[in-house]
C-alpha cells in the first residue's frame, strides 16, 4: 500500500512547482461524515464513508483567487460500498469494496466561475484495511459482519475530477448555484445540477462537495453569524463506467445516477452543525430501489 501512497503523492505533485513553493498556512479543515444509518436506518449499498479536507494557501480574503494552484486541498476519503445483505449477499448484488483515496484539488475563480480541479488516487481491495476495520467494528457493536470473500480486489485508479459552478444571490438570504462537474478514473461521469441555499451558510467560506452525496461542506469559514440555515439540491449523472461495477459482473452499472438533497446548518456563537439528508437512485440494474443517506458536520471552536 505504501507504494500506492508514495504514487498518490506524485501525482498530487504535478501541480506547477511554482504555485507549490509560495508561502502557505493551514486555512480550514473541512470535515463530512456519510452513513445510510443515519439516514433510511439500513446498513447497505453506500454504507458509509468519511472525507477530511485540509486547506492550505496564502490566505482566505472571502473570495476565490485567480491562480491556478494558490489554493490547495489535500483531500483523504474513505468508504464502504456493500451489498444489501452483509453476511449473506444476493448473486446479483454489487461486491463488497471499501476504497481509500489520497487526492489534491486547487480551487479559484476562473473568469467568474468556482472551478476546482484535482487528482486523486484511490485504492481498492483489501490493502485498505477498511474492510477489516469494519468486521471488527460491527462484532464489536453486535450487529451483522460484512462477508469479505467477494470483495473487489486490490488495485489503484488514478482519478481526475473537475465542477464548474456560479453563485447567483435571489436575494439577501437566498442564493442559487448551478453546476456542471465531470470524473475520468474509478469512475467516468458527466453530471449537472445545482444546489439553493435558504440563510446565511457558506456565505464568503470557501465550500467543497461531498463526492457521495453532493451535499456542500464548508472548509474554509467565512462569515459566522449565529443564523439557521437550509439547502436544497439535485444533480443528475450519465455514466460511463465504474471500477466499483466492473463489466461482466452480475451487477450491471445504470448508465444514469440521480441524487436529491436537503439540509439544515445550525450556526452558533462558537460551534456549528449540519444534517443532510440525500437520495441516491440505483446505481446497478438489479439494485431493488434507491437509498437515502444521511450527512453529518459538528465544528466546535475553543
Amino acid at each position: 500500500m505504501a507504494k500506492w501512497l508514495l504514487a498518490g503523492l506524485l501525482l498530487a505533485t504535478s501541480l506547477p512547482a511554482a504555485a507549490l513553493a509560495e508561502p502557505r498556512q493551514t486555512l480550514g479543515w473541512g470535515r463530512i461524515f456519510d452513513n445510510d444509518a443515519v439516514g433510511d436506518l439500513k446498513d447497505r449499498w453506500h454504507s458509509g464513508s468519511y472525507t477530511i479536507s485540509v486547506m492550505r494557501g496564502p490566505d482566505w480574503a472571502g473570495v476565490l483567487p485567480s491562480k491556478f494552484g494558490e489554493i490547495l486541498e489535500y483531500r483523504f476519503w474513505g468508504g464502504t460500498l456493500t451489498p444489501a445483505n452483509l453476511e449473506t449477499p444476493a448473486p446479483d448484488d454489487r461486491r463488497y469494496v471499501a476504497p481509500l483515496s489520497l487526492g489534491l484539488h486547487t480551487h479559484l475563480d476562473w473568469h467568474g466561475f468556482e472551478t476546482s480541479v484535482g487528482a486523486d488516487l484511490v485504492l481498492t481491495g483489501p490493502q485498505t484495511g477498511i474492510g477489516r476495520f469494519q468486521r471488527w467494528l460491527h462484532g464489536a457493536l453486535g450487529v451483522p459482519k460484512p462477508d469479505l470473500s467477494n470483495q473487489l480486489g486490490n488495485a489503484a485508479f488514478p482519478t481526475l475530477q473537475a465542477e464548474i459552478g456560479r453563485t447567483f444571490a435571489l436575494s439577501d438570504t437566498v442564493t442559487m448555484r448551478p453546476f456542471l462537474a465531470a470524473q475520468a478514473g474509478v469512475e467516468t461521469y458527466v453530471r449537472a445540477g445545482g444546489d439553493l441555499v435558504v440563510g446565511g451558510f457558506g456565505k464568503g467560506s470557501l465550500m467543497l462537495r461531498d463526492d457521495v452525496t453532493g451535499q456542500r461542506y464548508r472548509a474554509v469559514n467565512g462569515e459566522l453569524t449565529p443564523a439557521m440555515s437550509f439547502t436544497l439540491g439535485g444533480d443528475i449523472a450519465k455514466v460511463f463506467g465504474s471500477a466499483y461495477l466492473p463489466a461482466g459482473g452480475v451487477a450491471v452499472a445504470s448508465d444514469t445516477r440521480t441524487r436529491i438533497r436537503a439540509g439544515v446548518q445550525w450556526q452558533g456563537q462558537r460551534a456549528s452543525a449540519f444534517y443532510g439528508i440525500t437520495y441516491l437512485s440505483p446505481e446497478f440494474d438489479s439494485q431493488t430501489e434507491g437509498q437515502l443517506v444521511g450527512s453529518l458536520n459538528v465544528n466546535l471552536r475553543f
